[in-house]
C-alpha cells in the first residue's frame, strides 16, 4: 500500500474517551499516537492496528480493503493484536508498559497504554555508535531480565526482544515494548514464528513454535547487549549457524567490560539452545554475580 494510505488520524480525532493529540511512532503493523484521556486528563500512548501491506484508510478515516485476501490477513492480525492486549492485561511490572483500555473503532483495534517519556535504545545505539557503558548495561538489563522472568513464569514468550523494543526512560529505567509477537506456551496451535528480526532472533525461531522457549528470549536479550557494546547488530543466526564467524564478547570487548558480563553475553548467544542459558531469571543471576566474591571463594 502507498504510505499516503496509511496517512494518521487528524490531531484532534475523538476515539472511545480518548483524543488524539499527534503521531509518535510507527512500525509495519501499526501506528502510535500520543493522547490525552478525557476524565484524567492524563496523557496515553494509543496504539492504531493498521498493517500497511493489508489495510489503508479511507477518506472517512474507516479501513478498507483491496480484496479479500488481505482482508482475512487483517483479520488474523487483529486476532493478535487483541492477544497482545490480553498477555499484557495479565503482566504488572514497573519494567512492562502498562495497558490501560482496548477497544474497536473505524473497522480496526486500538490499545491505550500510559504515556512514558524518554528515549528508544535502538535510536540512542545508533546515535552513540555503541560503547555503551557498564553502568549502563546494569541499569537497563537486569530489570529487563525481571520483567522477562514474569512474562516466562506466566507460560508468554515476547519473541521480538530489540533494541527497538526498548525504552529508556530519564534515569535509565527501562520499559520492555511492543508484545505483538507474544505466544502462550500452553496454545495448542503449533504455527510458525511470525516474527524474524536477523541479528536478534535466534535459530530456532525460524525453525516455528514448536522449537521455542524462555531461551529464544534469552537470546535476544544477549543479542541487544551485544548491539549496545558493538554499535550494530550482530550477524543473522541462520549466518552463525552455517558458519560463526562472530568473534565471541569475551575476545572482543574484554578490555573494556567486566570478564562475567561478557561471558553472560556469549553464554546467552550460543547458537545451540540447549547451549545456551535457559532461563531469565538464570541470566539475571549470571550478570549479577559478584566475581570478587568469587575470586575470595577461589583463594580460600
Amino acid at each position: 500500500m502507498p504510505s499516503e494510505q496509511r496517512k494518521p488520524l487528524p490531531s484532534g480525532t475523538r476515539l472511545d474517551y480518548y483524543r488524539l493529540h499527534k503521531l509518535i511512532g510507527s512500525g509495519g503493523f501499526s501506528l502510535i499516537y500520543l493522547g490525552e484521556e478525557d476524565d484524567s486528563h492524563n496523557e496515553v500512548a494509543i496504539k492504531e492496528y493498521l498493517p500497511k501491506r493489508f489495510a489503508q484508510r479511507g477518506d472517512d478515516g474507516i479501513i478498507t480493503f483491496e480484496n479479500d485476501e488481505t482482508k482475512d490477513k487483517f483479520y488474523r492480525g487483529l486476532k493478535l493484536f487483541f492477544l497482545e492486549a490480553k498477555a499484557l492485561a495479565t503482566l504488572r511490572h514497573p519494567n512492562i508498559v502498562n495497558v490501560r483500555n482496548c477497544f474497536l473503532d473505524n473497522g480496526t483495534a486500538y490499545l491505550v497504554m500510559d504515556y512514558e517519556p524518554g528515549k528508544n535504545l535502538g535510536h540512542y545505539i545508533k546515535r552513540r555508535k555503541g560503547g555503551l557503558s557498564t553502568r549502563f548495561l546494569m541499569t537497563v538489563f537486569p530489570p529487563l531480565l525481571d520483567a522477562l522472568a514474569l512474562i516466562h513464569e506466566s507460560q508468554h514468550l515476547h519473541l521480538d526482544i530489540k533494541p527497538s523494543n526498548i525504552h529508556i526512560r530519564p534515569g535509565g529505567r527501562p520499559l520492555l515494548l511492543d508484545f505483538g509477537a507474544v505466544y502462550h506456551l500452553s496454545g495448542e496451535e503449533q504455527k510458525k514464528a511470525q516474527v524474524i528480526t536477523p541479528g536478534f532472533s535466534p535459530i530456532e525461531q525460524y525453525r516455528g513454535i514448536k522449537k521455542v522457549g524462555p531461551w529464544t528470549d534469552v537470546y535476544a536479550i544477549g543479542a541487544s547487549m551485544r548491539t549496545c557494546i558493538e554499535g550494530r547488530p550482530p550477524p543473522a543466526a541462520t549466518e552463525r549457524h552455517t558458519k560463526d564467524t562472530m568473534v565471541p564478547a569475551v575476545e572482543a570487548f574484554g578490555k573494556r567490560y567486566p570478564r562475567h558480563i561478557l561471558q553472560a553475553i556469549d553464554r546467552a548467544m550460543e547458537i545451540d539452545p540447549q547451549k545456551r542459558i535457559q532461563s531469565a531469571a538464570l541470566l539475571l543471576k549470571e550478570l549479577n554475580r559478584d566475581p570478587a566474591s568469587r575470586r575470595r571463594r577461589t583463594a580460600t
